[in-house]
């Protein structure tokens, strides 16, 4: 009898423990597109304290942002840390901690970048330090090998 009981009671936990887990593998996220601005939540919205890819939808008249995750992180993330992006975005959608998070599968750049006013003059002054840079190396090279033919 105890044997019975204890086999009822093991059938019983197994079909309360595998009922949820199946439930689970049915809600498995189905991948979605999306097209938005790309772009770094701390240099570019100013929103986090540090860098963080996210993508900005717009939806009904509102902005959804998405806070991204797998192939849009690391060192994709240089790619819209400054300025935002245009893109489209294939991947799943899952809700941490409040936030909706894209895990990105494939990642398609539609072309320039969203500007914001005073990014004109932003981007100039980056162009022109570039290029003082430059001519400085150039120059330090150029009296390094004088004084080296001397």
């Amino acid at each position: 009898m105890k044997t019975l009981v204890t086999t009822l009671m093991s059938v019983a936990f197994a079909a309360f423990v595998a009922v949820p887990a199946a439930m689970a593998a049915d809600e498995v996220a189905t991948p979605v597109t999306l097209e938005g601005s790309a772009t770094c939540a701390k240099c570019d919205l100013e929103t986090k304290e540090e860098c963080q890819s996210v993508l900005q939808v717009e939806k009904d008249g509102k902005t959804e942002t998405y806070v991204l995750a797998g192939k849009a992180g690391g060192d994709w993330h240089k790619k819209i840390c400054k300025r935002a992006k245009d893109v489209k975005m294939t991947g799943t959608v899952s809700d941490k901690d409040g936030e909706k998070v894209f895990t990105v599968t494939d990642i398609k750049m539609m072309g320039n970048a969203k500007k914001k006013d005073g990014d004109d003059d932003k981007a100039k002054d980056d162009d022109k330090k570039k290029d003082d840079d430059k001519k400085k190396k150039a120059d330090k090279k150029k009296k390094g090998d004088d004084t080296e033919m001397e």
